[in-house]
């Protein structure tokens, strides 16, 4: 079970991880004990982040998926759809409103978080997009490719 991606929660009480066993889970930080498996996901949890207000996680998965659940009870809310290729990585907006995702099909694309409607594609990028963010103070996003080898 390699785990491929940690984050606090904003109030640093729990942490979710992201696994190669197709699941992530939420733990809580003292204790170490999982609270939560979060298993719909066919595939690589890539990356795994709390929203800002920590009701949230966003997951990101080599099923070329993302997915928004509820942190305190693991209901899945939403599945994004729309990469043609694995999704790298995923964060929520500082509002918790949008979702930025990052995919091995070299776009990075943004959703809202309520509905999760797609609402635009970042294109333009030569490899995968690996990392992900938005900006602490807006709504900018940012996407960073792999490295040319």
């Amino acid at each position: 079970r390699t785990v491929a991606s940690a984050a606090f929660s904003p109030d640093g009480r729990l942490v979710v991880t992201g696994s190669h066993d197709h699941t992530a889970r939420i733990w809580e930080a003292v204790s170490g004990r999982c609270l939560l498996s979060l298993d719909e996901h066919e595939d690589s949890v890539t990356s795994a982040a709390f929203s800002a207000d920590g009701r949230l996680v966003v997951t990101a998965s080599g099923d070329a998926t993302a997915k928004i659940w509820e942190a305190e009870s693991g209901e899945l809310l939403q599945s994004l759809e729309g990469h043609e290729y694995p999704v790298e990585s995923a964060a929520f907006s500082s509002d918790s409103k949008l979702v930025v995702t990052g995919s091995q099909d070299n776009t990075a694309r943004i959703w809202d978080v309520e509905s999760g409607e797609f609402l635009r594609s970042m294109e333009g990028h030569s490899d995968f997009v690996t990392s992900v963010a938005f900006s602490l103070d807006g709504p900018s996003a940012f996407a960073i490719p792999a490295p040319a080898l």
